[in-house]
Order: structure tokens, then sequence, then C-alpha cells
């Protein structure tokens, strides 16, 4: 079963700082890491910078740019775009419901990446939550908000953004 985990921090480089706790985590394989990607949001600034992680923290099963460039499109610029495209969303965000990741979801990230702030999202599975909690607790102090996929949810994700 994979889970999509977003930790939200209360600046926009602290994501990063997690990021490399992460990758020392599943280096230890205390934690398999399937994706993952930073948002930062700079103070002031009118949309956040997003970016896919890569190299040894993603495996080859990794969902892509294509997935995460869907879900920040929902959930940062969508919005900032108007009631016609948003409209023409509807059955996207739809499929991503059937996923499990619903509006629930997007709405509480959403609210909560906001300028000066700083989010990771890892799409994982079989971590050790104990040494991870631990392991996390020296950092950044975040806000957790997460999704749990089941096999069939994450199976669904990965056929459709396997194209």
């Amino acid at each position: 079963m994979g889970t999509l985990t977003v930790w939200k921090y209360d600046s926009p480089t602290a994501a990063e700082e997690v990021a490399e706790v992460l990758r020392r985590l599943a280096g230890e394989n205390l934690l398999a890491i399937e994706d993952a990607a930073i948002v930062e949001w700079q103070p002031g600034a009118k949309k956040p910078r997003t970016r896919q992680l890569s190299g040894s923290t993603t495996s080859a099963g990794a969902l892509g740019g294509a997935f995460w460039g869907m879900l920040f499109g929902l959930i940062f610029f969508i919005p900032l775009l108007g009631a016609a495209i948003g409209a023409a969303t509807g059955a996207l965000a739809g499929s991503l419901t059937d996923v499990g990741i619903d509006d629930d979801f997007i709405n509480r990230v959403r609210d909560s990446v906001t300028p000066g702030t700083s989010a990771l999202f890892v799409m994982s599975h079989d971590a050790v939550i104990d040494r991870v909690r631990d392991a996390l607790a020296d950092g950044p102090r975040g806000e957790l908000i997460f999704t749990s996929l089941s096999a069939d949810e994450e199976a669904a994700l990965r056929q459709v953004f396997a194209e």
C-alpha cells in the first residue's frame, strides 16, 4: 500500500532540508520512496516554484512529471486561471478522486501551502514509521497532510500516467 504524504513547512527552504533526510532514510531502507517533489513559495511571489526530485530518491516505477504537473496545476495554478479553465478540469479532478486524491486533500494543501512556505510531496511505502518520525523530529517542524492509497489506487495512478 502506497501513501502520498505532504509535509508543509513555514519556510520556503525547509522542504529541501527534509528531502535530504528522507534520501538518507531511503538509503538505509527505512522508507521506500517511489516518487517525490518539492514546492517552494517565496514570500511575495505570485506562484510557487515546483520540481520533481530525481536521482536516488525516485524509483524506476516513479509516477513522473505528468503526475506532479497535473496535481500541482489543480492545487496551485488552475484556481488562478479562472472558472472556464477550472470547469474544463472537472473530469481530470474526478479521475484523481478515483485513485484516492479527493477535493478535500487538494483544498487542504491549497489552503496550507502559501507564500513563504514550502512543501514536500512523497509517494512512498514500507516506511518504518517510528524511525522516520524520530529522524524528522530534529529537523524543521511541519504540518503533515496525507492521503493513503490502496494498492489498486496506486496501480490506477501508475496506469493513468504511464503514457
